[in-house]
This record gives C-alpha cells, sequence and structure tokens, in this order.
C-alpha cells in the first residue's frame, strides 16, 4: 500500500488571502493528485467537461471539489497537508475546515496534517470535532539561535554589524520570543 500513497500539499501566503478560497485550495489540492495518475478517472473528466460546456469555463463548485478528492482518496491511501492554516481568511477557514471534515468521512484513508499558530487549534478542533489530534511545537532557545545565527550570516550589508550589536541580538531576542 506505501507505493500507492498520494500526497498533496498547499501552503497560505499571507499575500495572497484573497485568492485562496477553498474551493481555490481543494482544487490545488485535487489537481496534485490527479497529476501523476497514469489515467485520470473518467468521472473527473466528465465532471469538467459538463461543468466547462455548462457555465462558460468557470470553476467547479466546492461540493463538487469536496465529491472528487472523497472518490479520488478511496483508491489510495492520501496525505494531505496544509500549512500556515492560520493565514487563511478567517471567514474561508471554517467552510475550509468542514470541506475537510466531509472528505475525511467520505474517505477513511485519507489523513489530514494541518499546521498554523496557535490561536487557531480550537476552531480546528471545532470544525473537525473527534478528527483531530492536535501537537503543539514551540522552538527552543538554540533553535531560535541558530537562525538567528543563519540570518546574520545572509546579511547584505555586514559592515553595519559590529561585535556588541550581534551580541545584542543573539541575547535579547530569544528571551523576548520565549516569552510570547
Amino acid at each position: 500500500m506505501r507505493e500507492n500513497a498520494k500526497v498533496a500539499c498547499f501552503y497560505f501566503d499571507f499575500a495572497a488571502q484573497k485568492e485562496q478560497s477553498p474551493t481555490a485550495v481543494l482544487s490545488s489540492l485535487l489537481k496534485q493528485l490527479v497529476d501523476g495518475r497514469e489515467r485520470i478517472p473518467a468521472e473527473i473528466v466528465q465532471a469538467f467537461q459538463l461543468h466547462k460546456r455548462a457555465t462558460g469555463g468557470r470553476r467547479l463548485g466546492l461540493s463538487q471539489v469536496v465529491k472528487m478528492l472523497q472518490d479520488l482518496s478511496l483508491s489510495h491511501r492520501t496525505f494531505i497537508c496544509i500549512d500556515a492554516l492560520d493565514e487563511c481568511m478567517a471567514k474561508y477557514r471554517a467552510q475550509l475546515l468542514k470541506s475537510l471534515g466531509k472528505i475525511l468521512r467520505g474517505s477513511p484513508s485519507t489523513r489530514i496534517f494541518l499546521s498554523g499558530r496557535l490561536h487557531i487549534r480550537n476552531e480546528v478542533e471545532q470544525n473537525l470535532p473527534r478528527m483531530v489530534v492536535a501537537v503543539s511545537t514551540a522552538p527552543t532557545r538554540d533553535d531560535i539561535i541558530r537562525f538567528l545565527r543563519e540570518k546574520l550570516k545572509e546579511d547584505t550589508t555586514p559592515e553595519a554589524m559590529d561585535k556588541g550589536l550581534e551580541e545584542d541580538i543573539i541575547k535579547n531576542i530569544p528571551e523576548t520570543v520565549s516569552e510570547l
């Protein structure tokens, strides 16, 4: 079964929030799951052709995309990864989460991995009841220092940085982040 697993990912970009509707996100995931297949399932081809003729080429509706994802996921173990869910516009997030719940209910071999800031955890748990296991993670002080050192190495104006300023950055930023 492992060789038949399919993976689709989506990253929410803060700068493109308005374009990232639930239909657009799930359509992107559907496209990834269809790509690379030897043959696109006839039902999907037919639905796209019918919709294209009936609506002048506009996108499929959310319920149609959800159904296609459910059907497609029945034949393969499917992993859907959505990163930065907190960057999804609030007005879209509940609808997306409810759609993901429908996919999970309709295709039991599908697993969904969501990442986002802690403030959306309750919303995820409310919209996906008994379907989620929430795990909180946080960077360690060493992680933050390692990240800062790497970023300081990339500085395009190194002459602006003296040893004292670098030490202040390495000392103060990890302390500030750990207080949040």
